[in-house]
Order: structure tokens, then sequence, then C-alpha cells
């Protein structure tokens, strides 16, 4: 389907022209109509759908058909960290070009001015207020919010805001909202969380569906075995392949992210740590070199795994396996964007064997499992039906856990028994 047939706004249509977008997406096909009807909304979507403009265009499209004096603080849309709101302010600022409709991006990070800055633009007034829950909450408190007007909530990548505890901050937000509204919950997962706050928040929602959980045709997946010392020098051999022009590398935690980018750069392969511990002008800064092409590696943590939109990213690596199945399909949702093509490796180390398999579970598919180079030595076995080390004895045990000093689990049957422990 055309965007044309889908009845929007000739300036909205001017503006999708002029950025090559001809034909809808599938989310965008069935979720637009809906939304153009001012029905509450379920959208479930991956990563690279194309779920941002299926939310937008219908909002845009509405706000730009109002007249001048009814224009006020029309929509608000929660986003859970500060990347995706500024990514969905540069779409609406895309998307809305020849319609006059403004937007303003709130978030937490940076000093004092910031949240003047943020203060004062919310005063001045805009048709689309773009936020995260904390920062918004902030401003809240200030009293100089006015959202008595407001007609469309949205929420972004709901799943993730629970993860991330912010439902408290959600249902504080909506209670300063009016209740006559249309609210859109837009997520990859529908968990019964979800499902929970869907049934507090949304009037009777139509209900839309896509690929949930399945990785994108276009990513080529692959994994490696290895033992946790054939990481960092398996990771150095396959960066050198210069065919990769632009790669992402997921870790675990800050602490590796450093390690790797250090490690990394011993053979001048231009990584670059991508931390929240950067202030937020570093972080965009550091963003842009990135989708410039000045930055070729780029290490983060999981804070990277949503809200960025790259065109062109051809190899995700996590170098550590995802502890969630659902962030195994977000991380490598960065490549193979926009019907192009690339490709996805994980290291497998011992004790994430188990992880890797309920990946493969949750998409239904045996990840190829490619030998580890002959110069790094023999990996690990791929079995992770069997018991690892440090799990359950066979008999009257117990899982053996970080910081165990030897300490009896249960009482002692006697008080001989205790001395002697």
């Amino acid at each position: 389907m055309t965007f044309n047939e889908l009845n929007l706004d000739q300036k909205l249509l001017d503006g999708l022209d002029a950025i090559g977008f001809d034909k809808a997406t599938p989310i965008q096909e069935l979720a637009i109509p809906k939304i153009l009807e001012n029905k509450d909304l379920i959208a479930c979507a991956q990563t690279g759908t194309g779920k941002t403009a299926a939310f937008l265009l219908p909002i845009l499209h509405k706000i730009a058909q109002l007249p001048e004096k009814e224009r006020h603080l029309n929509t608000l849309i929660i986003a859970p960290t500060r990347e995706l709101a500024v990514q969905i302010d540069q779409q609406v600022e895309g998307l809305s070009y020849f319609t006059g409709v403004s937007s303003i991006p709130v978030y937490g990070g940076g000093d004092g001015e910031t949240f003047i800055t943020q203060k004062r633009a919310l005063e001045a007034g805009a048709d689309i207020v773009i936020a995260t829950p904390g920062r918004l909450i902030a401003l809240i408190g200030s009293e100089k919010v006015d959202f008595s007007k407001l007609q469309h909530l949205i929420l972004d990548e709901a799943d993730r805001m629970l993860d991330m505890g912010f439902l408290g901050d959600i249902l504080r937000i909506i209670s300063f909202i009016p209740e006559r509204r249309q609210t859109l919950l837009f997520s990859a997962t529908m968990a019964p969380e979800i499902r929970k706050l869907a049934n507090k928040i949304l009037n009777k929602p139509e209900q839309v569906n896509i690929a949930i959980s399945k990785p994108a045709k276009g990513i080529k997946q692959q994994a490696y075995v290895v033992n946790d010392t054939q990481k960092l020098p398996l990771l150095t051999s396959i960066l050198k392949d210069e065919s990769f022009k632009s790669i992402i590398v997921f870790s675990s935690s800050k602490d590796n992210v450093k390690n790797i980018e250090r490690e990394l750069n011993k053979f001048k392969l231009g990584a670059q740590g991508f931390s929240s511990d950067l202030d937020q002008n570093a972080r965009e800064a550091m963003m842009n070199q990135f989708k410039a092409g000045n930055i070729r590696v780029l290490v983060g943590t999981d804070v990277i795994s949503r809200g960025i939109d790259v065109t062109g990213i051809d190899l995700v690596v996590n170098f550590d396996c995802p502890p969630d199945p659902e962030d195994y399909i977000h991380r490598i949702g960065r490549t193979a964007r926009a019907g192009t093509a690339g490709t996805a490796i994980t290291l497998i180390n011992p004790r994430d064997q188990r992880k890797f398999f309920r990946i493969e579970s949750l998409i239904g598919d045996d990840i190829p499992k490619i030998e580890v180079p002959n110069e790094l030595g023999p990996g690990p076995e791929y079995a992770p039906q069997k018991k690892q080390e440090g799990g359950f004895k066979k008999k009257g045990g117990f899982k053996k856990k970080s910081g165990y000093k030897g300490k009896r689990r249960f009482p002692p049957k006697n008080k001989g028994e205790r001395n002697k422990g």
C-alpha cells in the first residue's frame, strides 16, 4: 500500500515524497487507519519495522488539519531513553517539514541550564512533547506544563519502560492528563505486565501484531562457542575484515566497554566506547560521528540497543550474550534496517550457553556455530542442555552462588554438628 492510499494530509505526503518514502510498511498499513479512526491501539512490532512513523504520521495528519486557533499541546509521547526521544523528535522534524507542526524533546542528563531550557520551551508551547518519564515528572512538579487540551498519549517501547522500572512514573504522569484522550501503546513484546498496563490506561483498544520476536530476514546470524580468553582475540580477528565498514559491539557492562575499546584500538580498529557516563552533548556528538562514518566501531551496552536509527550498519557483535532473548532481537535489529542486509555474530562462553539456547528457542531456529580459528585453539562444546559448572548437584545439593564461603545453607541437626561446622 502506498501512503497516497492512506488519505494523509497533502503536506505530509509532500514531506514523505521529499525523503523518498512511497510505500507503507506492514505496521504502518495496519496501524495508521485505526489511529485515524481515533481508536486506542496496542501495537506489537519489533525494531526496524517503521513503527515510529506508524504513530507519527496519523498524529501529524490530525494536527495539520486543525485551525491555528485550536493548536495547543496536542500529543505527549513517552519514551524510555533520551536517545529514543531525540530520534523521535528528529523524525517529527523530517516528516512534518511542510506542515508547521512543532515538537520538543524533554529528557534527563546535562546540567541545570538544560533543565531550564526545556522548562522554558514547554512554557512557550509546542504541538508534540517527546519525553522520558523521569524528566517529565520533574517538569510537571514545576507546574509549567499544561495538559488540559491534550488529545493523544503515546507510549513507545512500553516493555522497555517497564523493564527500567518506570511503571510508577508512567501512572503518575497519566494522572495529570485528561481521561478523554486517544492512547497508543507500542511494544516489542506483550508480556503480562504490558497487558495489565494496557487494561488500566486504554479504552477498548484495537490490536496490531507484526512479526514479534523474529529477526529481520536480511540479518545473517552466526555464533562462536568460545572460552572467555578467546573472546578479545576473536573479536579483533573479526573486525580486521575491512568489508565491515560500520559496526556495533555490545557488551554487558561499562567496564567491559572500556576494556574492549582499549584492546581494539591497540590494533587501530577505530573503536569508540558509548557509555551512559558521557554527558548528552558528548553522546549526541559521538552518534553523529558514527552516522557520518567517522567512527567505524561503536562499543556499548544495551543503552544503544534501542533508540538509534542508523541505516547501513554492516555488523553487530554480541561480545556478551544478552541476558534476555528479546534483548537479542533488539541488539541485532540495529543491522539490516530499511531492507538492507547485515551480519550478527554472538560470542558464547560456557556460562551463557543456556541463555543462547533460549534465544534460539524464541526465534525458532538453530543459529549456525562457526568454528573458532585454529590459531586461537579449540573452543568448548556447545551443550546447553548439560548442567554447567556451579549448577545444581544431583542429590541434596544447592546452587552455588558468587561469594559462597562454605557456610551451611540449613541449620545443623544438633549442637554437636553445629560445633563441627
